[in-house]
């Protein structure tokens, strides 16, 4: 009995001591939440960790296939794809990786921003001309990769107090830019989607009204060509380059102010943008003088309609454009300057036949001043909604260029001189006006994954005289001889097949 409760209480004791254990054991924390929802500027912003800054990662990952076209996504006008022979390419793929960072922090004097964007693209070309090795390590044929990765920095700005600094979208264009509804890099009738550099001010007057000022970076999207005429050659003239690009040293940005109004039913937008022509010499040195400055000017309309009568979402995108001296701001950045496409003939004696263009914003000769080029377009889309999963869009673009009468006389003397032009000066007008239209349909089975096609044609119609012939020289890069060609408007097809994911 006594051995029985010896044992009985040393049990108890032991469970007691167990118990007072476990109650000296550490709780276990709360868990710690390190990445903290910001709900101030909409869903997807988080909370940089130990800072009052929120951010926001984004982007999407686009696979495309081009067809018809050189380049994702454009038109054969100009080089090999303008040449239409065995050196085109037909085909062209391209992997795209897009990034995009935005931070926020609140200020005293307001919102501080700060935004990134960039791709990581997987190109494919095709071969052209004869084999070569190119850099890099990748094949090549006429010294062009046949294969090359890139790095895009499309936006890199700071936003504060109504200022913007660094590299975003022209004050001057348009939201929708150089797509009022499609994927079609290469429709004309208004300014381009590139962002340049600016330091612009946007003040927000309520009710949706904005107005903004900016100075702008020229040089790299702003500019297409300043001719000496004088500097005109065979080879040159035979692409639609007519004459030597003659720019000088950057004097001025350019000046864009831009008003816009922002509603429930849409949008309008008046833009202005004042444009330096700053060329070089007449000469090989200095010592040969110069043409004067000439400053050029451009000015937009945009329109935007939203949820138009035909469905739920459905929208109407234009805008209008007329320049002088500032053609960048109609035939966009991603638009070629020099055209040469061509195609077949049925004139007695002419080889094959051709057309041939050139965008510039003013020309000149030896010891004359610079003759601004003037411009004007208009582009639209109409956008509709079949069900929330199918959309298509039908869009159009046209751009017109015109030269005055002292600048046909420049050119026309190169032409008719250089590519002994059939009918003379009579038959000669460098004129032309460029148009696309295309229908684009687009299909998400599930939120944020959308497969496209769109289908683009595009129209070259020059102004030479009916029947009119050029004497070409040897083209060696786009295998066309010397021959005699018919001046003849041309026309060209291509459609995009894409895949997009946004994330």
């Amino acid at each position: 009995m006594k051995l029985t409760r010896s044992l009985i209480l040393g049990s108890a004791a032991m469970f007691v001591g167990a118990g007072a254990q476990a109650a000296d054991l550490p709780v276990k924390a709360k868990a710690i939440e390190y990445v903290k929802i910001c709900s101030l500027y909409g869903a997807g912003f988080y909370y940089v960790p130990g800072t009052d800054t929120c951010i926001k990662l984004g982007g999407y990952l686009r696979v495309s296939l081009g067809l018809g076209t050189n380049g994702i996504y454009a038109t054969g006008d100009s080089g090999v794809a303008g040449a239409k022979n065995r050196l085109t390419n037909y085909t062209n793929t391209q992997a795209r990786e897009d990034l995009n960072i935005d931070t926020r922090t609140a200020t005293e004097y307001g919102v501080l921003r700060t935004y990134f964007e960039g791709a990581f693209s997987w190109s494919t070309s095709g071969y052209s001309g004869a084999g070569s090795t190119a850099a890099s390590g990748s094949t090549s044929y006429g010294g062009v990769a046949v294969s090359s990765g890139s790095l895009s920095v499309w936006y890199a700005f700071i936003q504060f107090a109504g200022f913007t600094i660094g590299k975003a979208q022209s004050q001057f264009s348009s939201p929708w830019a150089n797509y009022p509804g499609q994927s079609f890099d290469g429709l004309p009738g208004g300014s381009g989607w590139e962002p340049v550099n600016q330091f612009s001010y946007t003040a927000d007057f309520g009710q949706g009204i904005t107005a903004s000022l900016s100075l702008q970076d020229q040089v790299a999207w702003g500019q297409s060509n300043i001719w000496n005429v004088s500097g005109a050659s065979a080879a040159g003239l035979a692409t639609g380059t007519y004459g030597s690009n003659d720019f000088g040293g950057s004097r001025s940005p350019d000046f864009v102010a831009m008003l816009r109004v922002d509603q429930a039913w849409g949008l309008f937008q008046a833009s202005v943008a004042a444009h330096d022509n700053h060329a070089a010499y007449y000469g090989v040195d200095e010592t040969t003088g110069h043409p004067a400055d000439k400053w050029g000017w451009a000015g937009q309309l945009a329109l935007s309609i939203k949820n138009i009568p035909t469905g739920a979402g459905d929208t109407i995108n234009m805008s209008a454009v007329y320049t002088d001296g500032a053609s960048r701001y109609n035939f966009q950045q991603y638009m070629s300057t020099a055209f040469a496409m061509y195609g077949g003939t049925g004139l007695a004696g002419a080889y094959q036949s051709v057309g041939l263009a050139g965008l510039s914003d003013a020309v000149f000769v030896k010891g004359s001043g610079q003759q601004l080029t003037t411009t004007y377009g208009v582009q639209a889309a109409y956008t509709h909604n079949w069900d929330p999963r199918w959309s298509s869009s039908i869009y159009g673009g046209l751009g017109a260029v015109r030269y005055n009468g002292t600048a046909k006389g420049y050119i026309c003397g190169a032409v008719t001189a250089t590519l002994a032009l059939s009918s003379g000066l009579a038959g000669c007008n460098p004129d032309f006006n460029y148009g696309v239209v295309g229908f684009v349909t687009r299909w998400s089975p599930v939120k944020n994954l959308t497969f496209t096609a769109d289908l683009a044609y595009t129209m070259l119609d020059q102004k030479y005289a009916g029947g009119s012939t050029v004497a070409l020289p040897v083209q060696a890069a786009i295998a066309k001889p010397a021959a005699t060609y018919e001046l003849k408007d041309q026309n060209t097809l291509a459609l995009l097949l894409r895949a997009h994911r946004n994330w």
